[in-house]
């Protein structure tokens, strides 16, 4: 059926998709997976369409819709869940975040799996070099415990933060991802849960 290129191919449709809300072009399918050749990438989606995987409107990669993943899951892209955003995140100096639900936000619903979840709106650009940005919504999954290194949604003081979490010699520290800013040592830490993607509107 498939080789394993064509699967990395398949995975990384997937993870884009699920993370940008809109398929990824040829172009970035090659950086993505390692292709040198545009040919040889088209040739991959063609092979996808051809066994069932994807479906495409046009001869177009920007076009793509996953109909199930390497295990046979159907991934309908209309088959959605709402999840509620509960207010702003500072990524900067830490505002008031946890608030009433704002709205809710669908996500493909094969995020179900991952447990409670809830959505965060990073304000500020503590977080750019991990990539999240002003205005990004943060998918998390709600959990008081996380991993050294894992990025966290935290309290501290009754405000809420996004940072990364570090444990250093048993003391405690939330690093931001932008080297012009310096960790947060904190008194009182708790862990609203850890983000697990982000959904960016704009780009």
């Amino acid at each position: 059926m498939l080789n394993e290129r064509q699967e990395k191919v398949l995975e990384f449709l997937i993870d884009y998709i699920s993370k940008n809300q809109f398929p990824p072009s040829v172009r970035d399918i090659c950086a993505g997976v390692g292709i040198k050749s545009t040919s040889t990438a088209n040739g991959d989606l063609n092979k996808l369409e051809k066994y069932g995987y994807i479906k495409r409107g046009s001869q177009t990669s920007r076009s793509i819709e996953i109909v199930k993943d390497l295990y046979g899951s159907t991934r309908n892209q209309e088959e959605t869940i709402d999840v509620p955003i509960v207010g702003k995140v500072s990524a900067g100096q830490p505002i008031t975040a946890i608030e009433n639900i704002e709205f809710y936000f669908p996500i493909p619903s094969y995020y179900s799996k991952q447990g409670e979840l809830f959505m965060l709106e990073i304000s500020g650009e503590s977080m750019i070099e991990a990539g999240i940005l002003d205005g990004d919504k943060v998918l998390v999954k709600k959990t008081n415990a996380a991993e050294h290194g894992e990025i966290v949604i935290a309290l501290i003081d009754d405000e809420a933060t996004c940072k990364r979490l570090y444990n250093k010699n048993g003391q405690v520290m939330l690093v931001p991802e932008n080297s012009t800013m310096k960790p947060i040592i904190p008194d009182n830490l708790t862990i609203l849960g850890k983000v697990i993607s982000l959904f960016r509107e704009n780009v």
